[in-house]
């Protein structure tokens, strides 16, 4: 009795200290589905995905979400309701462009709209773009004008080299999302345009808004310009002074915090 006991207790307080009961953290391979060849000629899938574990992947800020309680998922076809029931973030990065994919999986309008419905029932939706060079807009912004939000076709945070990373610093104060990161690194990214309730959440020097949320019905929308917490520039290859790690667990705990689904 008394080991039962103990056992609903420390569940009981897991729950309250991490604000989640194993919510699902869905990647999107649908929209993004790069492929490359590899060196015994074989093809395969890489390029922001959990598995990737390579600079080009998510294993690491996969890492951070198990860390802090959630299980992870992907989601290799389009997002209807019912592929995106028991998901309580859903994270879209990079849509292929033709260069990337020469059949790429554009976004629908009856995606953007299946998506806006999952998140006005209490969804946390991420959206990263890129650069327009390296990303497809067109669609992509179906589904960010839902919540107020369009990614522009510019370049923001150029910059050239490795010897040139202050280029790409973002300072961050204050901030409602990342709680305990500083500075962060965004290379070649784009501005977000904001109209209705989107609000600013990171700048770049020059003004320009480069993430932002959006409240939508029950949920909550998260809109940033680059995919910039994949593995390459969270692994310690950035100067001393850049928090992409920090700035990487900051942003899992807020969006696991947003999910309205209770599992």
């Amino acid at each position: 009795m008394r080991r039962k006991l103990f056992i609903v207790v420390l569940f009981v307080y897991s729950i309250i200290t991490t604000g989640v009961m194993a919510q699902t953290v869905t990647l999107d391979y649908y929209f993004n589905r790069e492929v490359h060849t590899t060196k015994d000629g074989q093809s395969k899938r890489f390029h922001y995905m959990w598995e990737d574990t390579a600079n080009s992947g998510f294993s690491l800020w996969g890492e951070v979400f198990k860390s802090q309680g959630a299980q992870l998922s992907s989601l290799d076809v389009a997002p209807t309701p019912q592929h995106l029931k028991g998901t309580g973030v859903y994270i879209i990065v990079d849509p292929d462009t033709k260069k990337e994919n020469p059949s790429p999986n554009y976004i629908q309008q009856t995606d953007a709209d299946n998506i806006a419905q999952w998140v006005k029932t209490g969804g946390v939706l991420v959206l990263m773009a890129n650069d327009s060079a390296n990303v497809e807009l067109t669609h992509f912004n179906l589904l960010a004008g839902k919540f107020g939000m369009h990614f522009n076709n510019d370049m923001q945070n150029h910059v050239i080299d490795d010897a040139h990373f202050e280029d790409g610093a973002v300072l961050i104060n204050n901030n409602p999302v990342f709680k305990t990161a500083q500075k962060a690194f965004m290379k070649d990214v784009c501005s977000i345009t904001l109209t209705g309730k989107a609000w600013p959440v990171l700048k770049a020097a020059n003004g320009a808004v480069i993430a932002a949320i959006a409240k939508y019905g029950k949920g909550t929308v998260f809109a940033v310009t680059d995919p910039w917490l994949y593995n390459e520039y969270v692994n310690g290859r950035l100067p001393a002074g850049f928090d992409n790690d920090k700035a990487a667990a900051d942003l899992a705990k807020y969006l696991l915090l947003q999910t309205q689904f209770k599992h």
